[in-house]
């Protein structure tokens, strides 16, 4: 009759040890869950860097998207970044040096830059630019990108 406690007694933790292990590797399996959010423009604080140059950005886990105003004659200096950048021009138009091309984007025009490649930008009219960055910039959310704040 001992034989038969044991069995049952075997039986019934079995499963809820079965289970608990279960549970505790998919637990370590799945990272934690991301974070749906909806975020207006309207609501994002607009950051004034210098005089012609303004911008406002949404940070995901692995990626940046920015909304960068511009005025004509504004010029972002030439620079690289690790993260790769699509720029995509919704108003106005920016001329770019990179890799040794000028390249013009206008309105509804997209431009890719690799991680590395040094880069510069002239706005030849007011320009509404939406930057995408993998991964985020760092430097633009602690507001440690000095090449854009003229030195502040």
């Amino acid at each position: 009759m001992a034989k038969a406690k044991k069995k049952s007694v075997r039986k019934a933790t079995l499963p809820r040890t079965r289970e608990a292990a279960k549970r505790l590797s998919q637990q370590r399996a799945v990272p934690k869950k991301a974070e749906l959010k909806y975020i207006p423009w309207r609501t994002v604080p607009l950051e004034d860097l210098n005089p012609l140059f303004q911008r406002q950005f949404v940070v995901g886990e692995d990626i940046m998207v920015a909304r960068v105003l511009m005025k004509k004659g504004c010029i972002v200096p030439l620079h690289s970044h690790h993260n790769e950048q699509v720029s995509y021009i919704l108003e106005g138009a920016l001329k770019f040096w990179v890799d040794g091309k000028e390249i013009v984007v206008h309105a509804g025009e997209v431009l890719t830059i690799p991680r590395n490649m040094p880069h510069r930008a002239e706005a030849l009219e007011d320009t509404v630019d939406l930057d995408i960055f993998n991964p985020p910039r760092v430097d633009w959310i602690n507001k440690t990108d000095q090449y854009l704040r003229g030195g502040k």
